[in-house]
């Protein structure tokens, strides 16, 4: 049975697991409490804590936009086109894939649902110290959970501008605050982090509200900034944390056969699961009138093939975004077992038909596209409502890192680099490979395509400027190259301006 963790977007929250025999939280009403007054027992910090969450599912649709995590980043790397109905269709996709976005056209959605949920994982800390009656335990894990998730909404931001209003206490009357450098924001993100994690609050693994923060997703999402800003100081204890993962024997891959199913909704929270962005379709509400309700995502119809007709597998809505490019199919090797679960090309399916929009390949992401009966069971708009979790972290990734920072980066590990690898290869039915930097990075690639990783493992590794060209576009679509001045897109024109006159307006990335 699929376990779900609901997460609300009004101020009065409720939260329900669909395992069976688990009841409803339910929340006492609080007309007449002065919202300072409210967060003073266990169950209504929860409340807190639950909300939270709940920008997570925002970023795909919600406040007038499109900027679905993570297919945002993947538009920027080699594998992904904007797709749609042409350049004007999400506008701001095809600028950044051809690397000229301008401060009118960005995912300001990003910095917004970002600092919406730096918001409310801030109230935790803030409300904790009155509340009442909860234990040392659980208020330290509610405490790690919340800092964990600000910070997973800082690197959002942090990888896209860089250099960004950083606050972990919420801002009052002017509300500004110095805009800080890109490396310092790392600095207070690394901290806080490894405060979280050498607390020792979190569980390493949850049996139990799935979807929650776990010790396993706070060192994922350290190891992926300490690769992300090339700390060499911090490698050693990213490698630390990924074999803490690894030898705790509470993730494994799942087996060759079951490789496609881990992308099917039965298959959602396997074994290799670390976090996701958890959405479901059973009675989801999320509506074109309230787009940050709880419910579903909008993501597979993005994806899925106009018209579509006559497959056995996929659904028919589809608004041709992001088709895959030509050249990504050819990133992987003969007998790869991962082609077929990552790449979908309708023509080889009999009797399928659709109709091909802009920049339209014949090929598509198979891991995310709406599965048939995919949104069974909402209760509002169809096209927004697919029960299709958006994967962040998984257990894959923990071997590739581990091996990167062992026989790229020198750090010293309990087991070997050529080992972790050889593990993801041997499920994908390939064979080994020594560990160096060339097949770790097309590992990756292969691995985790479609994923978002791709982008930013280009940009860490110093391969973007010589990959991200238009002469490696085959659909000669791309038509200026990555260069370092890429790597900071522009702020949003409507930030700038609401800073201009406060004590600390902000200065435009140089793009």
């Amino acid at each position: 049975m699929k376990k779900i963790y609901y997460i609300f977007a009004a101020l009065l929250l409720s939260m329900t697991l669909s395992s069976c025999g688990e009841k409803w939280l339910n929340v006492e009403s609080h007309d007449k409490i002065l919202i300072d007054e409210y967060y003073n027992s266990e169950a209504r910090i929860k409340e807190a804590l639950v909300a939270a969450y709940d920008p997570m599912q925002w970023f795909d649709w919600g406040l007038g936009m499109y900027n679905p995590i993570p297919m945002i980043y993947e538009v920027m790397a080699d594998d992904v086109y904007p797709g749609g109905s042409g350049v004007s269709d999400n506008k701001h996709y095809h600028l950044m894939f051809d690397y000229s976005v301008d401060s009118q056209n960005t995912p300001a959605t990003v910095w917004t649902v970002a600092y919406s949920g730096v918001n409310r994982s801030n109230n935790v800390h803030k409300y904790m110290p009155q509340v009442q009656g909860i234990s040392d335990e659980r208020k330290a894990e509610f405490l790690a959970e919340a800092t964990v998730l600000r910070t997973w909404y800082y690197t959002q931001m942090w990888k896209l501008w860089g250099n960004l209003p950083y606050y972990e206490t919420n801002l009052e009357f002017p509300y500004s605050t110095p805009q800080l450098k890109a490396d310092e924001v790392y600095g207070h993100m690394i901290a806080a982090l490894e405060e979280a994690i050498e607390s020792k609050a979190l569980p390493m693994k949850r049996t139990s509200e799935l979807g929650r923060i776990t010790q396993a997703a706070a060192m994922m999402l350290y190891a992926d900034i300490v690769m992300y800003q090339n700390d060499k100081e911090k490698m050693q204890k990213a490698l630390d944390y990924m074999e803490e993962i690894i030898t705790s024997g509470q993730y494994a891959l799942v087996s060759s056969a079951d490789l496609a199913n881990m992308w099917e909704p039965a298959g959602e929270w396997s074994s290799e699961t670390i976090l996701d962005i958890n959405f479901f379709s059973q009675g989801a509400y999320r509506s074109w009138g309230s787009p940050l309700a709880a419910g579903g995502t909008v993501l597979p119809t993005l994806m899925g093939m106009n018209g579509m007709s006559g497959s056995a597998k996929y659904g028919n809505e589809g608004w041709g975004f992001f088709p895959l490019t030509a050249s990504a199919p050819e990133a992987f090797e003969p007998g790869d077992l991962r082609k077929d679960v990552t790449v979908y090309e309708p023509a080889k399916e009999a009797g399928v038909t659709y109709t091909a929009r802009y920049q339209d390949t014949g090929f598509y992401n198979a891991k995310y596209l709406p599965r048939l009966d995919g949104n069974a069971g909402q209760i509002a708009d169809a096209t927004l409502n697919y029960g299709t979790n958006i994967r962040l972290y998984r257990y894959a990734e923990t071997l590739l890192n581990a091996a990167e920072l062992i026989a790229v980066h020198g750090c010293s590990g309990k087991g070997s680099a050529d080992t972790y690898l050889n593990e993801v290869r041997t499920r994908a039915g390939l064979g080994t490979v020594g560990a160096n930097l060339e097949t770790i990075l097309q590992e990756r690639h292969v691995e985790l395509m479609g994923e978002g990783k791709r982008y930013w493992d280009l940009i860490r590794l110093g391969q973007a400027a010589t990959v991200l060209t238009p002469a490696n576009d085959k659909g000669g679509y791309r038509t200026k190259a990555w260069t370092e001045s890429k790597k900071y897109i522009p702020f949003p024109q409507t930030e700038m301006d609401a800073t201009a006159n406060t004590p600390h307006p902000m200065t435009q990335n140089n793009y």
